[in-house]
């Protein structure tokens, strides 16, 4: 079931930018209905105007977006290879001592394994300095190469922690859910940690996901299989 708030206003555009605000989201992402405004006497002409208007979260599926598969050649792969072993080479001096990497390449890209038990300030919040260092590896590894190098950056283990936590959520919200019989709205999160979420509960026979909301912002919600 969508979420649906009603917020007020002296004007019909005050009532919904309150309601913007409040939902944490575009225009875009809404279904606005205007209610009655509030009736006035003679007597209370001089009181100021109130128009309520009526906000609801349109539904939004999440919808894979199917992507060419790109594969390397032999060549490309080993100057993918080249670029960034070169790069890690000399940023690996920079990180605590005993700090180790490896770079496996494949026709479909490159993996890069970091580890050091003391790297969590390159793994930041909910990961967003990992991913933010494996952006510019692809930047990195796709010099000189006509295609985009596809580029897997781990950092002690960190993704597969982040899957079995994120697992462990889904079924926690799950059940919360069919408890309750509401439903609840996850804070935004990435594409690929949606994924796990969407892949968790999606042969449930009580509960469904969609998503919501604009990156970098969009998020899980989890609801009741309608009957």
């Amino acid at each position: 079931m969508s979420k649906t708030i009603i917020s007020q206003g002296h004007t019909t555009n005050e009532a919904i930018e309150a309601g913007l605000k409040e939902l944490n989201v575009s225009r875009n992402m809404v279904d606005i209905k205007v209610l009655e405004e509030e009736k006035r006497s003679f007597f209370s002409i001089l009181a100021p105007r109130i128009v309520k208007v009526e906000l609801t979260l349109k539904e939004e599926e999440e919808t894979p977006k199917v992507k060419k598969e790109i594969f390397l050649s032999n060549e490309e792969q080993d100057i993918a290879y080249e670029n960034l072993d070169k790069f890690m080479n000399s940023f690996v001096k920079n990180l605590p001592e005993n700090t180790e990497y490896s770079i496996k390449k494949s026709e479909f890209g490159l993996n890069v394994s970091i580890k050091n038990s003391n790297l969590g300030f390159l793994i930041g919040y909910r990961g967003e300095t990992l991913y933010a260092m494996q952006n510019i590896m692809v930047a990195i590894a796709s010099k000189g190469i006509h295609n985009r190098v596809r580029v897997i950056l781990d950092i002690e283990g960190y993704k597969a922690k982040r899957e079995k936590t994120l697992e462990e959520l889904a079924d926690k919200v799950a059940k919360t859910v069919i408890r309750t019989k509401k439903e609840v709205t996850l804070e935004p999160m990435q594409a690929y940690e949606r994924k796990i979420i969407h892949t968790r509960l999606q042969n449930s026979e009580k509960v469904t996901t969609k998503s919501i909301g604009e990156e970098p912002y969009r998020k899980v919600v989890v609801s009741l299989k309608r009957k």
